[in-house]
């Protein structure tokens, strides 16, 4: 008997934790965070469904932290199998996860310092030591190429273009006597098609089940071109005479930030403004691309006539917290690209909490942002918004732009699918309910394919 169950991502977009059992053997698709409202990042502090030594290995579709980050408390709650992964993954999960324990950490003291938090002592999730243990059990596969997470299961990449690295994954389960596997997809995050630096996602193979993102499953991004979008919103943010300040994951949207601001300044479509990327983990992020530039896709800067590269003399990087400090005293137009994406933690904050009450401040929101989190809260119009225990008067001006998001909207999950049998079930997951719901009636409208949406503790049967 083989079956699926759902730990995370099911109904909600956070805490990816898809676990397979069979002949025996236990094998866990990604070991994310919940993140967004309170009550699902208490769920981090759930005991972990099954008994994390009971797992043979974690298969990791990339490194986001709703992806990963739970790793480093799954192994200091047992677990020793191997994490494998594809090899750029592999080189970013370190950074990912040391700033994740950092976060943890210095939110922890500031809330005790504070007296904010509700919890006495508040304690981080997990420490460095923790993470420590997770790396040593991370091991680089390259994509296309199979390999066996347990007896009886093989598995292998394919690139997902969501980031660098990102793959969705192939399983093969071994059946009983001569006949065929049984054949699950797993999509992790589906990128975009021709998104800045990043290839297109390839189409998948024929399989049994399938277990899809839906995170814009209910709607279609706009159609505005990425460079021409950001373009247009950051002239009209250095003409307001501020800062412009950019929330942003600080692998994979940083760097496709600062390759579009790189681009536009060098051709001349946008003036030569200071930009500060505000991130150790950024930073460091840069020589992780730099190292796999083959994966990387350049053509908005061939169209423009500009140079293959990740930086120019207008990107100032602040890893100190010194250098971090000292963009405070910059006036004037300027561009601050900060961690975390959705201002849940990070240096973002303390730039938010000082600029917010500046009506010539411009706020750009340039990715998903879930419901709970700070970025969602200012996207549906907060007049307030509390940070590190004070409420912050927002008077800056708040612009999203749709044309970076990382994950593919309806239309683009339907070309990802391309000429896809229909599997013998679909399973919609990473999404919350109406988008869920609406990409689940859309591949059952135009595909006439059996969709099902999920709930977190689900099990189902594969061999019925």
């Amino acid at each position: 008997m083989a079956t699926l169950r759902f730990l995370g991502a099911a109904g909600v977009v956070s805490g990816s934790r898809h676990l397979v059992e069979a002949g025996g053997h236990r094998v866990l698709i990604d070991c994310g965070l919940f993140q967004g409202e309170k009550e699902l990042r208490e769920r981090n502090w759930d005991r972990f469904l099954v008994p994390p030594a009971s797992i043979d290995a974690v298969v990791l579709t990339h490194g986001h932290i709703d992806h990963s980050g739970f790793l480093p408390r799954l192994a200091r709650e047992g677990f020793r199998g191997p994490i494998l992964t594809s090899p750029a993954t592999a080189d970013l999960l370190g950074l990912l996860l040391y700033d994740s324990a950092k976060c943890q950490a210095e939110d922890a003291v500031y809330a005790n310092r504070k007296g904010y938090s509700r919890h006495s002592p508040a304690l981080p999730l997990y420490e460095e030591r923790d993470v420590d243990q997770a790396l040593r059990l991370v091991r680089p596969v390259p994509r296309e190429v199979w390999f066996d997470p347990a007896p009886g299961v093989r598995c292998r990449f394919h690139e997902a273009g969501h980031m660098l690295g990102s793959s969705f994954i192939e399983m093969e389960l071994a059946r009983e006597g001569e006949g065929s596997p049984l054949r699950i997809v797993f999509s992790g995050d589906v990128g975009r098609f021709n998104a800045p630096l990043y290839k297109d996602p390839v189409s998948p193979p024929p399989c049994d089940y399938l277990v899809c993102e839906s995170t814009y499953g209910d709607r279609d991004h706009t159609p505005a071109r990425p460079l021409d979008e950001l373009e247009a919103v950051t002239n009209e943010a250095l003409h307001r005479g501020g800062m412009m300040l950019v929330a942003s994951f600080a692998i994979g949207r940083c760097q496709q930030l600062v390759y579009l601001l790189r681009t536009l300044m060098a051709a001349g479509r946008v003036p030569e403004t200071p930009v500060w990327v505000d991130s150790p983990m950024a930073v460091d992020a840069m020589e992780v691309f730099k190292k796999h530039g083959g994966e990387h896709d350049f053509s908005e800067a061939k169209m423009q006539g500009v140079a293959e590269s990740l930086a120019s003399p207008f990107v100032r990087m602040a890893k100190t917290a010194n250098e971090s400090k000292a963009i405070n005293n910059h006036h004037g137009p300027g561009i601050v690209i900060a961690s975390s994406g959705m201002m849940n933690g990070g240096r973002i904050l303390h730039h938010l909490a000082r600029r917010l009450p500046d009506p010539k401040t411009t706020v750009l929101v340039a990715g998903f942002q879930a419901k709970g989190t700070r970025g969602r809260t200012l996207l549906d119009g907060a007049e307030f918004l509390r940070i590190h225990g004070r409420d912050i008067p927002v008077r800056a001006v708040v612009k999203k732009v749709d044309a970076l998001s990382g994950h593919a909207d309806r239309h683009e999950l339907d070309r990802w699918l391309g000429t896809l049998p229909a599997p013998k079930r679909t399973f919609l997951v990473h999404g919350e309910p109406p988008a869920a719901r609406g990409l689940a009636e859309f591949l059952r409208s135009g595909r006439g394919w059996d969709v099902h949406v999920p709930t977190i503790g689900e099990t189902v049967d594969l061999d019925a």
